[in-house]
Formats: structure tokens, sequence, C-alpha cells
């Protein structure tokens, strides 16, 4: 069962105390199961405060414990991987004279004996009755500010969520460095009601809509004079197009869209407290208007896909007189009150007065954490808004099923949406000889050179040759087995796998002319040249031999590493449609949704060449057509069917331990959990919907040896 509300789900630890062990903290009483290594801490506490100055916060060690009961008693979670406790410690009387005592908060970070050692914990109950008849050791310092009481109870959940320890999410959500007290002060009032209009005319203003608080009521000032054509927000604009909105309630909204594309009006988004909404947007949208609108409102949560588009919605916001956090390294502002903008860890960072949550390319797989525990930005976002009854808005060219399942679809019209997405041209290649035929299909050369600027070519294959087969006779070039295929290394033949070495000879009729069927980049690179008839680069993650080249080829790294293209060319995309992956589809849809936006729309000559050999596969209509919704539709209906996220739920279990969890796992019988594996030393659990999958997780008793859990994976 999900557990309520803040509620310590994931520690494992009895609270029946007096049936159990005796208490946490007693002296000469303190249970640890095993020995376990300290781990490297997330912040630093012999370093500087934050740069409002220091104070006396950890600056004196506690003295010895009091004779009398103490007047005040915390719980507090060590910051020890191998020990998911919680202990009970007194607060020193000399703390209580000092001040330290007023500034002990739940989320506070400080450091607790424990053992022969001192380590670092946070406190995670406040006012705890004190177990009779026995002495608890206190405190030995308080070491500063961390993640508040609302962020330590999301933690919790969220380590139930995916399966994993708080300790991990804890340190994810503390500062970087010690911080004392916040960093100057709110821009937004107590209570999410905005900014006050001195406030934004002596600050600036953010336009194309008038200022929303929290609960829906404008911000009083200057603000509703200026943009947005009216009280909502909605309409007016001359010669502006209009944006359906219509999901699984069947409402039916307008939202203003500028000639070029850009959203306007996109304060309507937020005008339900509490619920999510989808946005649908061409790829080449810049989220800027919707987080604008979110910051509207005020203190609003905006978390993207990479650190370069966090630094480019904060220099907008901040350019409009927003009050921004970037990231962690602004963790003193954010727990004084301000907008917060980062990649996936802002989820973690603390908002006294959270207003409004916006994810920008919520389909995108950087908003998962690759650590165990593996959780979803998306999820921790959506979780933090319902518990304040925060309106969220999910912004993605491609929405994932699980966003669609989440809330309700706004979509652009139709010829809104067509002119945002590049002309796409599939060069298909059904008729061509797989042996002979070579890589590039025949109007490939006339499309490279009719492009007029720099051209991205992705082939998602490192170094030569991936595949070889005999030019005379077809033989594929393989092992001595048969199993495995051999590859083109230093002038030999090297199995996949390294196990088996021979001459450039085929096996089957000797010959020493082998073609390739799927060569590298590198040798690609080459034989491209020779087509187009001039120089090309190469980039790849490991490399960049690019200059000034007008055509640069690479893996999936050149869409990311590149700033823009007039055309980007798929070499062979089949193997992406035909992964043996459950998400394939959605994830070769991104990579198309990731080369448009590099191009921009078909208004500015964007331009997509894909080459397969299907050409009616759902995704490569869904770009032809610029209609998401026809992989969406279908991924709906297969994964409906075979119970697969988010119609059930799912766990990935792998490394030294996992053997030994699933065959404690398996006497548990329970039957709502399926176990499949190993397969390639990965076990899979499946269940109809995550609480019994999670709950059979936690109560099994972890191993000794290392054990990764992921949760939901992406790539399975």
């Amino acid at each position: 069962m999900r557990p309520a509300l803040g509620a310590s789900h994931n520690l494992r630890v009895n609270r029946d105390r007096s049936a159990q062990l005796p208490s946490p903290g007693v002296q000469g009483h303190l249970w640890v199961e095993g020995p376990s290594a300290e781990e490297p801490t997330a912040a630093s506490e012999d370093s500087a405060g934050s740069e409002e100055g220091s104070s006396a916060l950890g600056e004196a060690d506690s003295g010895g414990a009091e004779d009398a009961a103490p007047a005040l008693v915390v719980r507090v979670l060590p910051d020890v991987v191998g020990l998911d406790k919680t202990f009970d410690y007194a607060v020193p009387d000399s703390w209580q004279a000092d001040g330290r005592a007023e500034r002990l908060a739940v989320g506070s970070i400080v450091r607790i004996p424990l053992g022969s050692r001192r380590e670092r914990g946070w406190v995670t109950g406040m006012d705890i009755e004190p177990p009779p008849g026995v002495e608890l050791k206190p405190l030995s310092k308080l070491t500063g500010m961390g993640p508040p009481a609302d962020v330590v109870s999301l933690a919790e959940w969220a380590a139930w969520r995916w399966a994993g320890r708080t300790v991990h999410l804890l340190r994810a959500a503390s500062p970087p460095r010690v911080v004392t007290r916040p960093a100057g002060a709110s821009t937004v009032a107590a209570g999410g009601a905005g900014v006050s209009g001195s406030w934004a005319l002596g600050r600036g203003r953010v336009p194309d809509g008038p200022p929303v608080a929290a609960g829906g009521a404008g911000v009083s000032g200057s603000w509703g004079e200026v943009g947005g054509g009216g009280s909502s927000g909605f309409g007016g604009q001359a010669g502006a197009r209009t944006v359906e909105a219509g999901g699984r309630q069947g409402r039916s909204r307008r939202m203003a869209v500028a000639g070029d594309g850009s959203l306007k009006g996109c304060d309507g988004l937020f005008d339900r407290p509490g619920c999510v909404t989808v946005l649908r947007c061409p790829p080449g949208d810049s989220g800027a208007p919707v987080a604008r609108a979110a910051a509207r409102r005020g203190d609003s949560l905006i978390v993207v896909p990479t650190p370069a588009d966090a630094r480019r919605i904060a220099a907008d916001l901040r350019s409009r007189g927003v009050r921004v956090a970037l990231g962690f390294d602004d963790w003193a502002v954010a727990a004084a009150g301000a907008t917060v903008v980062g990649t996936r860890t802002a989820v973690w960072l603390p908002m006294p007065r959270l207003a409004a949550v916006v994810l920008l390319d919520e389909h995108s797989e950087s908003l998962r954490s690759e650590q165990a525990p593996t959780w979803h930005a998306r999820e921790v976002a959506l979780e933090r808004a319902r518990r304040v009854g925060a309106p969220a808005v999910l912004v993605s060219p491609i929405p994932t099923l699980e966003a669609l399942e989440a809330g309700e679809l706004w979509t652009v019209d139709r010829s809104a949406e067509r002119d945002g997405w590049p002309v796409v041209d599939v060069l298909d290649r059904r008729l061509d000889d797989p042996v002979r035929g070579g890589l590039f299909a025949e109007r490939l050369r006339d499309l490279l050179v009719a492009a007029r600027g720099r051209v991205a070519v992705v082939l998602n294959r490192k170094g030569r040759a991936r595949l070889l087969a005999c030019k005379a006779c077809g033989e594929l070039a393989r092992t001595s087995d048969g199993r495995t295929p051999m590859r083109l290394t230093d002038e030999e033949l090297v199995a996949a796998d390294g196990s088996e070495r021979r001459p450039v000879v085929c096996a089957g009729c000797g010959s020493t002319v082998l073609r390739n069927l799927r060569i590298g980049v590198t040798r690609a690179r080459e034989e491209l040249a020779a087509l187009a008839g001039e120089p090309v680069g190469e980039l790849t993650a490991d490399s960049d031999r690019f200059g000034d080249e007008r055509i640069v080829i690479g893996t999936e790294a050149v869409l990311w590493r590149l700033p823009s293209a007039t055309a980007v060319v798929f070499l062979d995309f089949d193997p992406e449609l035909l992964a043996p992956r459950q998400r394939a589809s959605e994830q070769a849809l991104a990579l198309l949704a990731r080369g448009a936006r590099l191009t921009g729309g078909r208004r500015v000559g964007g331009r997509l060449v894909v080459q397969t050999r299907q050409p009616d596969h759902p995704v490569v209509q869904a770009a032809v057509r610029a209609d998401p919704s026809i992989v969406s539709t279908v991924e709906r209906d297969r994964r409906r069917d075979l119970g697969l996220p988010p119609y059930g739920a799912q766990a990935r279990l792998s490394g030294p331990g996992a053997e030994t969890f699933i065959a404690t796992m398996r006497a548990s019988a329970d039957t709502a959990v399926s176990i499949r594996g190993p397969v390639g030393g990965h076990y899979l659990l499946r269940a109809p919907s995550h609480d019994p999958l999670l709950d059979l997780l936690v109560r099994t008793p972890r191993p000794a040896e290392r054990l990764r859990v992921e949760v939901d994976p992406l790539r399975v």
C-alpha cells in the first residue's frame, strides 16, 4: 500500500522500541547493523557560509550529556547508506542558551555520535517523546540548513516509489556547501499571493499577460494593464491563430499563437489549481512563454533537460525582473523564495511558496536519474505540485504516455503544428539490394547538394565496419560457430565479443573482398565525403573532428553538439525502429523531434531526411504528417494490452546480490508480481500496479552484496 503523506515508510526501523531494540542514541547502545564505510557527503562542512554571512551555527561542539531529562529530543537519519534507520538524540542545553535550538528544524544538517565516529545526518523529527529511564546522547554539532520538512517528506515518498534509500535522496536535496540562512528576501508574499505593484514597477514585468496568484487571482499593480488582451490573457492579438485544447475531460479552450508560431497567452494553462495540463507544442518552441506565465503566478518550479536550457530560461526571466534561483548553486536563494530553474535535480530545491510547476521537454530521458534510486523528475515534480495544490504543466512536442495519462492534453491547431515541424523526406530503401546497395540511397547526394547550410548526418554506429559480408557469395562474416558477427579492426576480423580473430577471408568461398553492410561513423565519413565531393567532419561523444565543414556526420551526439542545421539526415533509421526495447517507438520519435528542433520548422526551410526500409512505420508517418498522436495511439493500445507502463509496473534488478534477493523474493509467493530472468544478468519484475511491486521490494531483505533496483526502467 502506498504510504500516507509524510510517513517514514522507507526507514526500515520498528517504531515499537519497547518491544524491540533499546532506544537508539542511548549511551553505549547504538544499534548499528554491521559496519559501513563512510560515504562522501554532499556538503563541505568546513566551507564558508552563504553570502549572507556566517553565524554561530556549528562553530562549537556540545558538551556531555546532561543528567536531567532532555528538554528537546530530535530524530536523526544518519548519512550512512548501509544504515537506513533513524536514531533519537538530545538537544544540548547550551543550544537553548545560544539560540541554536531555535534554528533546529526538520531537515537541518547535524553531526551525531554514532559508534566511535561522528557522522552527518538530517533531522527527520522534532519534539520526540524521550524514552523513560534512559540517557540519550546529545547532538554534536549543528552544521546548517538542509532540505525543509516538505522535501524530507517528499524524499521518503520517493524512496518508496523507486525502492531506494532515503539517504541518497536527501543528499540530492542538500545544499552543496554550508548554508546558515536563506539568501535575501522572497519576492512573493506568503501564500503565493504575488508581488506588490511597487516591486513590479521597480524590478520590471513579464509581458504577454497579467500576473496571476496561486489561487487564480490577479496581482495588484500595473501588470494587469499590459499585454494579454484581457484579464485571462487569452485572445485579442491581431493576426493570431488559435490553439485548441481538448483532453480526457472533453474541455475546449483557445490560446493565442502568433504568426511566427510562438505561443501566446499561456496563463490559461495554470487556471486549474492542483491539476495537470499537457501541452503538445511544435519541436522548435522555446518554452519561454510557458515559463513566463508560470512566473506570473509566483515562485514556480521550472525543470528543463540540460544546463544550457536552464541558463537560457533563467536569463529570460531575470531580464523581466523575476527573482530566479538557478540550480543548486542558488540553494540559499531558493530557500528564501524564488522561481527555481534547473535540470532534474531542481525538483529537490527548497520552495517555501510553490505556486506552479513546469517541465519542459517532458519526454527527455535526461529527466531520469541514472543512479539508484532511479527517480524521474516528472513524477517527483507532479507529486510535489499535488501536495500543495499547485497547477502543473508538462510541455513536449511528443508527450510520453505517462504524461498523457497524468493530465489534460492541449495542442496547437493542425496548421500551426505542421508549420512547426520540418519537411520530412523519406528515402525508401525496400527495393535496394541489402548486400550490394550500400549505405546511401540514390537521392541522397541531390539532397545534400540542395541543402544550402550545415547538414547533420546521424549514424548510431562508431568505428569503420559493424557488419561485413563477402562481395562474391554474400556470406556474413561470423565466428566459426556462426553465432557472433565479426568486425574489421586493424586489418583483422575480430568477433564482437573479442572471442575470435582471423585474417580478412570469407569462410564460405575464401574471397578476400568483403563489403560493409553496416559501416560505422568513421568509414561512413570517408564514403560520404566521396559521395558529396567535399570534406565531411566527424562528431561523436568521444571525438569532435570537425571544423568549418558544411557536412558533419556522427552518432546522435551530433544532434546535441551542433547549435543548428539546415537539414538532418538519418542514414540508417531501421535499428531505432526495430530496437528490442519496450519504448523503442517513443525513443525513435524523440530522435526525430530533436532533429526537427535543430533544423527549425518548414517555414524556415528545415528538412529531415530519413533512410529506411519501413516508410509506413507509425514513427516515420508521425514525423511526415507532423502528428505525434499517431505513435501515442498505437503505443497506448499495445502497452495496455501487454500491461506495460504506464498501464503496469516493472522493475529491473541486477548486480551480484540480485540472485540472492530474487530467491528470497520467490519464497514470499506473491502472485501479484511475476519474476522473469535472468537474461544477461538482469531480472525483470512485473506487476499490474506499483503498490504490490514496491511493497514486495520494501519488505524483502536486502542482501549483503551490491544490488541495483531500477523501477520503471526506460530501456528494457
